[in-house]
């Protein structure tokens, strides 16, 4: 494919032009149960500093998306994290903060800031960045914002993916298509599907092809637009997310009615098939923090312990011989010595010590805890 166009060409005026009527949605949910015993159902990742800058994952991507959007940025997240969410973005306009009753999908959160957004303005573009990934390059990322948004106001879904660097099998993925010519969007390209996450021979494949992106979960569409996308697949969700908008005292007695799906099932994979969909191939480093053995190669070398990656007080770890990451939250000392690879997270009530390889297994450990009945570890 060829290389996206030079986002040192946009001036921040014209930035600001093209995104004068864009909002950019938070959906804040998920627990985040392979980060655990740090993540958990009361303090999930989104509001942890996960690679010390001292600001949570939350913070740090309304940081992002502030310069694009100024105050139009919306929260969606669960009514137990409010007044987390609250304290941590203080500037959050009080009609912005969208509170579910209870767990849900990507689809019902996003779905729901669509339909607010579709009532105060039908034209108006709705942006869905995830509370908890970590991006670089925020140039880069802006320009690609940009020619979505260009793209969305042409009618499509838009998608960004994320150029791959090395065949993960923890991400799904993108199938570029043909170009799509839009002037001011000179990178935007047809999707033809989305792929599941694959096997490592499949990711590899992907890799060497050159045609597929990772899926980075940003959307990028008409409030109205992605309502009418899901209207096609699910019409009585759509119903009721108008209903909520229209009355928002139904939201209470109507959420529980909603499925839960993400918006990649719901709307994105038959609007794909349908050719209805987009795709701005981007350049920026990302990552979405996805466990602990992900979360290592994002945090700096230890200046103390060689090849140990340390979160939190470094004061609190002494390691010979080792390598892995540590993350010291309980007040104790964290000792290691002359054990490779290892990942050990140390909180009040929970210690856990595994390696970077068995890192995808730790939602078991959330699972078993449940079925014991440790609901106050989960």
């Amino acid at each position: 494919m060829d290389s996206p166009s030079d986002p040192g060409t946009t001036r921040a005026s014209d930035l600001s032009d093209v995104l004068s009527d864009l909002t950019a949605v938070i959906p804040a949910g998920g627990v985040g149960t392979r980060l655990w015993p740090l993540s958990r159902r009361a303090m999930p990742k989104f509001l942890h500093d996960l690679t010390g800058t001292g600001r949570s994952l939350l913070q740090s991507t309304a940081d992002r998306l502030e310069p694009l959007v100024g105050d139009r940025l919306m929260v969606v997240t669960g009514a137990l994290h409010a007044a987390a969410v609250r304290e941590q973005l203080p500037g959050l306009l009080p009609e912005n903060l969208l509170l579910e009753p209870g767990p849900r999908d990507s689809m019902p959160a996003i779905g729901l800031a669509a339909a607010f957004l579709e009532r105060r303005d039908p034209d108006a573009v709705l942006g869905s960045f995830a509370a908890d990934h970590v991006i670089g390059d925020e140039t880069a990322f802006a320009e690609c914002v940009r020619q979505a948004v260009v793209a969305a106001r042409a009618g499509s879904l838009v998608t960004l993916g994320v150029r791959p660097d090395y065949p993960s099998t923890g991400f799904g993925y993108v199938k570029v298509g043909r170009d799509r010519p839009l002037e001011g969007a000179p990178d935007v390209r047809h999707v033809e599907t989305f792929v599941e996450k694959p096997d490592r021979e499949r990711a590899e494949a992907y890799l060497a092809e050159g045609d597929h992106l990772w899926n980075a979960g940003i959307f990028v569409v008409r409030a109205s637009t992605l309502l009418d996308l899901l209207a096609a697949q699910r019409p009585e969700m759509t119903r009721v997310l108008r209903d909520i908008a229209a009355d928002p005292g139904q939201l209470e007695q109507l959420w529980a009615s909603l499925d839960d799906i993400a918006i990649d099932h719901a709307v994105a994979e038959p609007a794909a098939r349908a050719g209805q969909v987009s795709v701005v191939p981007a350049h920026f480093p990302w990552d979405d923090v996805g466990d602990f053995a992900s979360l290592a190669t994002l945090l700096e070398e230890s200046e103390d312990h060689p090849g140990l990656r340390v979160l939190g007080p470094a004061g609190d770890v002494l390691s010979e011989d080792s390598t892995g990451v540590v993350a010291a939250h309980s007040g104790r000392t964290v000792v290691t010595l002359g054990v490779e690879d290892i990942v050990v997270v140390d909180t009040p009530d929970a210690l856990l010590v595994t390696t970077r390889g068995r890192c995808q297994d730790v939602r078991s450990v959330v699972a078993a805890l449940q079925r014991l009945g440790r609901e106050d570890l989960t």
